[in-house]
């Protein structure tokens, strides 16, 4: 998808992509290695802050999804702070969700939904991808969902 339809559909959106954040620790918010881009996982925020709370507890499945769409939006700013321009993104290849959540709670894909959905929204076929969700136990600051992502990019 060029970057002109990719920065018309997240204008119809609403959306303005953040700025990368910086690590909380000892790590790089993404690294490249051939065509491939690894961002580093990115935990859900509301407001700026960690979104926290346990899906299954105190979290419900459909709040869950909002989180990771909110997750998928840091994703977009960081995938464009990295390349420059998003229509350099050939495909996201796979997403892996960790999703804070209590023992008895299975709707963790149900959650990492609110990240494809969006990914394939904004980048179209593109933005399809292979996946994983799992319940954790917990999530870094307390929050609900964490992403990463890797994508398959064009120099």
């Amino acid at each position: 998808m060029s970057s002109t339809a990719i920065q018309a559909r997240l204008a119809e959106l609403g959306i303005t992509l953040p700025p990368v954040s910086a690590p909380a620790a000892a790590y790089r918010p993404f690294t490249r290695t051939g065509n491939l881009l690894f961002l580093s996982g990115h935990i859900a925020k509301k407001d700026g802050k960690p979104w926290v709370g346990q899906l299954g507890k105190d979290v419900e499945t459909a709040t869950g999804q909002q989180a990771a769409r909110a997750v998928a939006i840091d994703l977009l700013g960081t995938l464009q702070a990295a390349t420059g321009d998003l229509g350099k993104v050939v495909r996201i290849v796979k997403v892996m969700s960790l999703v804070n959540s209590t023992p008895a709670y299975t709707e963790q894909h149900l959650v990492t939904n609110g990240c494809s959905e969006l990914l394939a929204t904004v980048l179209g076929d593109a933005g399809k991808h292979a996946r994983s969700a799992f319940g954790v136990a917990q999530i870094p600051l307390g929050a609900c969902v964490e992403i990463e992502l890797i994508a398959e990019i064009r120099d």
